[in-house]
C-alpha cells in the first residue's frame, strides 16, 4: 500500500494521465518555475534575516523620522495658509 491507502499502480495511472494531459514540456516548465520561486523565496528570507541582524533599531529610527517629516509638512502648511 502506498501513500494514504493509494497503491503504487494508482499513482502510476495518475502520473500517466497527467503526462498525457499536459505533456512533458509543460510539466518541466512548471517544475522549473516552482524551483526558481523556491530559490527566490529562500534568498529573500535569508536577506531579511541578515537585515534584522545588521541593525535592529533602524526601523524605529525610520518610523520616527517619517513622523517628523510629516509634522514639519503640517507646520509649513499651517503657516502658509
Amino acid at each position: 500500500m502506498g501513500i494514504g491507502g493509494i497503491s503504487i499502480w494508482s499513482l502510476r495511472l495518475i502520473l500517466l494521465i497527467v503526462v498525457l494531459l499536459f505533456g512533458t514540456k509543460k510539466i518541466r516548465n512548471i517544475g522549473g518555475d516552482l524551483g526558481s520561486a523556491l530559490k527566490n523565496f529562500k534568498s529573500a528570507m535569508r536577506d531579511g534575516e541578515e537585515g534584522k541582524a545588521a541593525d535592529p533599531g533602524q526601523l524605529e529610527q525610520g518610523a520616527s523620522g517619517s513622523e517628523n517629516v510629516t509634522a514639519k509638512e503640517k507646520d509649513k502648511a499651517s503657516h502658509s495658509a
